[in-house]
């Protein structure tokens, strides 16, 4: 498995329009473009969205990612939850097994 780590900074005030959005249309997209969504966590103190999304390590990311961001789908979004956001940080990450 191949993990994305995503943190967010979400615009003041909009932090449930976020969720409602991400919930109702990003998660279900994401999962019907083959990612699985492993966790999100909000952090309420710095208005952050964190979550993680994985693919099996045999997918390619940047394909499959592309592929998600132009699909008729995520064009059409109205509105378009990516209007929250007001800074993103995407960080692959490789898992540990504690010892």
């Amino acid at each position: 498995m191949v993990t994305q780590i995503r943190i967010y900074k979400i615009r003041p005030g909009r932090m449930e329009a976020w969720l409602a959005g991400w919930g109702a249309s990003i998660v279900p997209l994401r999962k019907r473009s083959g990612f699985e969504v492993v966790g999100a966590w909000v952090h309420r103190d710095s208005n952050r969205f964190i979550w993680a999304l994985s693919l099996p390590a045999s997918e390619d990311w940047d394909a499959r990612g592309t592929a998600y961001y132009e699909s008729e789908e995520r064009r059409a979004l109205r509105p378009d939850p990516a209007e929250c956001i007001e800074t993103q940080e995407a960080l692959i990450a490789e898992g540990v097994t504690p010892p």
